[in-house]
């Protein structure tokens, strides 16, 4: 990988001195995703699958040619296995909405999960929907996988899990995770936000029945985001939106109406096509990269981060401190300082990070973490001298301020 020719195809790198490592939050966006949602708005401007005039049509070809795109890129069996949401947070509230639960069915979730991936199930079993159980890890963020195996049972309809922390930077065996849940018969919905834009996927090969993903975290716009749903289980949901496009007919007598085919049943009213035509051009630029040559990338920028990070007096990380067992994220505390104030005295170098929750209140508060903590989060474009420049900045940070 030619990373200096590719620093080059992003336009906010190439007009101020900045290190981006808040990429867990959302990634920067190269030219040719730029031009592509540009040229939506400025050339020919439609309604998809409605209208029938040139720009109309226009807009209806791109817009399931980038459905096309995302079906190839995870190698989905069919493009209507795919869903356009607005981010992942949507796409599992779509399966949280859309299954249909039973008296006794227990879902089994993760105490490492974003709140998009625990609160909707929190909500279910509060109204008494469903059963509600948790698989804890340890304080590193390993999955205790034993653990998962006593808790599943022929009771658990859907097990809901995220695939890579966006804390611990931890990653779950989610092919051994399904295969156990398939053994029980119960389905598994995969948070693959941070996932989907650093290695490569395959949801034939992993089998998983849902995957849900953001647009704006593999460099495509925000408001634009993917549920995979194997085609059979798609049309087991029942829509959570109704309105123009989720329906093929209505009838006034009967006051009824027959339900559009999957996907465009999940997808009411006028859809966001800028952003999944530039999702779709984003796709394209990671293929052109390739997945793997950016997993391998990260690795090394995972390893140069970790080892840095750990030489650090005063500082405390969160989740393992084998750079292998995660990916190309940090999160940490330095003691006497609360995270904001780190964030800041970053800023003010010229480093962007995140500090907070990173919307992962459970599991900071799992590990005590009350006030969140500091989180340094890469991508393919960020560099080694980068990440030697953060690590220098901070130790200068831990040294004066931390105790």
């Amino acid at each position: 990988m030619n990373i200096e020719k590719i620093r080059k195809n992003f336009p906010l790198l190439q007009r101020m001195p900045i290190i981006y490592f808040d990429n867990a939050c959302t990634t920067l966006k190269p030219k040719s995703v730029i031009d592509a949602i540009l040229a939506y708005y400025s050339e020919y401007t439609g309604c998809a699958g409605r209208s029938i005039h040139k720009l109309a049509t226009k807009t209806t070809e791109n817009f399931d040619k980038a459905r096309e795109k995302i079906a190839k890129f995870i190698n989905a069996r069919k493009e209507e296995e795919i869903v356009w949401t607005r981010n992942t947070t949507e796409a599992i509230n779509l399966v949280s909405h859309g299954l249909r639960f039973e008296k006794g069915d227990k879902v089994l979730t993760t105490n490492l999960e974003h709140s998009s991936g625990i609160i909707p199930w929190f909500s279910l079993s509060k109204k008494g929907i469903i059963d509600l159980d948790l698989v804890f890890s340890n304080n590193e963020g390993i999955f205790n996988i034993e653990n998962f195996k006593e808790k599943i049972d022929k009771k658990t309809k859907l097990v809901s899990i995220v695939f890579g922390s966006n804390v611990t930077g931890t990653k779950v065996d989610l092919e051994e995770i399904i295969k156990i849940a398939h053994d029980n018969n119960a389905l598994v919905l995969a948070d693959g936000a941070q996932s989907v834009p650093r290695i490569p996927i395959d949801v034939k090969k992993l089998d998983v029945d849902f995957l849900a993903f953001s647009g704006h975290k593999m460099c495509g716009p925000t408001g634009i985001g993917c549920l995979y749903g194997k085609l059979d289980l798609l049309k087991g949901l029942s829509p959570f939106i109704l309105g123009g496009e989720t329906i093929k007919d209505t009838f006034l007598d009967t006051k009824s109406f027959k339900i559009e085919d999957v996907p465009h049943r999940f997808e009411g009213g006028i859809q966001n096509y800028a952003g999944a035509i530039g999702l779709g051009a984003a796709v394209d630029y990671l293929s052109s990269i390739g997945m793997k040559n950016i997993e391998n990338q990260e690795k090394e920028l995972s390893k140069t981060l970790i080892e840095g990070i750990l030489t650090i007096p005063n500082l405390e990380l969160v989740g393992p401190k084998d750079w292998n067992k995660r990916s190309s994220l940090a999160a940490f505390n330095i003691k006497g300082m609360q995270p904001h104030e780190i964030a800041m005295f970053l800023d003010e170098k010229n480093i962007c990070v995140r500090s907070g929750m990173h919307c992962t209140h459970a599991f900071h508060k799992f590990i005590n973490l009350n006030n969140g903590s500091v989180r340094a989060s890469l991508y393919f474009y960020n560099t080694r001298e980068e990440v030697k420049i953060f690590i220098e900045e901070l130790s200068n940070i831990a040294k004066m301020l931390g105790r």
